[in-house]
């Protein structure tokens, strides 16, 4: 059934009325598109239910003056990204146009804190994830010879679904990268099949799946990655002043013996691990980066009515 109405005109049924509003936000962000479909059916849904009886365009007629036309809600959602986007962006750090500056201006950024907390959480989630799909998928389809099989299925592919919004919220937060906030919009009046079969039709299904599966070997280099410098670059800060600690007889130290006549390389040492702790934020800011692109390519996708 064709649901598409000539532009400006007010649609007559609720999957017309999002397809107007799609095209209307045709060109903006896949996540708040996701968000707009959702919440605009969720309202239309809600309103069909309190008007029992009444046909779905006069419905939308009413709801037309408060909710808005689809182009009108368009905008709408384009201004309020604008505004919740700059109310959850954090302050911006000064910007540096040294090379100095910018080197050591990483320090002043909170994004790079949320991607280095990610790398070091990424180890525990990405082999949740990977051990969910692995085991989820083997028996699921290792049952579809018996009845329990199909339904084990579907709740397996669902839940995949849940998970990649669950993991969309966390990258959200952590590396700033704009994701959905609802589900992914199903139209609600289609038959049950068809609705199940989507699933499997569903191109961010597989993609999804994909992007949780790798999570295991992504999060493993993460959190291996930040352990690593963190660990030297902290460690050859802290070796002068254990050596120095060392000599002054406050402990006593057996490594200082092995540079007894070679003092000149503590601060050496200390300005070797200096430096490359702030390497490694900067890595870690570029592998959010990285890390937000991939999630927003393989867990997000335009919506389609």
């Amino acid at each position: 059934m064709n649901t598409t109405t000539a532009p400006g005109s007010l649609p007559t049924t609720i999957p017309a009325y999002l397809e107007q509003l799609r095209a209307a936000l045709s060109g903006a962000d896949k996540a708040m598109v996701q968000d707009a479909l959702y919440d605009a059916e969720e309202y239309l849904r809600a309103e069909m239910g309190a008007n029992p009886g009444t046909s779905e365009a006069d419905v939308i007629a009413s709801v037309a003056g408060s909710y808005g036309a689809p182009e009108e809600v368009a905008d709408i959602y384009r201004d309020t990204e604008v505004t919740v986007t700059r109310a959850l962006q954090p302050p911006a750090p000064p910007k540096r146009t040294s090379l100095v500056g910018r080197f050591f201006g990483v320090a002043a950024d909170p994004r790079t804190y949320g991607a280095l907390f990610y790398m070091l959480l990424s180890l525990a989630t990405g082999t949740f994830y990977f051990t969910w799909v692995v085991t989820g998928a083997s028996l699921s389809v290792g049952l579809l010879i018996l009845i329990v099989g199909i339904p084990l299925l579907l709740l397996f592919l669902m839940s995949v679904r849940l998970l990649s919004l669950v993991e969309g919220r966390i990258v959200e937060v952590l590396l700033g990268e704009r994701m959905p906030r609802r589900p992914l919009y199903t139209q609600r009046d289609k038959p049950w099949m068809t609705r199940l079969q989507e699933l499997f039709t569903d191109g961010r299904t597989w993609t999804a799946m994909l992007y949780l599966v790798l999570m295991q070997a992504l999060g493993t280099a993460y959190f291996t990655i930040a352990i690593t410098f963190l660990a030297v670059s902290l460690s050859l800060m802290a070796a002068p002043v254990i050596l120095l600690l060392g000599h002054a007889g406050a402990f006593d130290v057996d490594v200082i013996n092995l540079t007894p006549d070679w003092p000149w390389l503590w601060p050496v040492c200390f300005l070797a691990g200096f430096l490359l702790l702030f390497g490694t934020l900067h890595l870690a800011r570029y592998i959010g980066r990285f890390h937000g692109w991939l999630a927003k390519h393989l867990l997000v996708r335009t919506p389609v009515v």
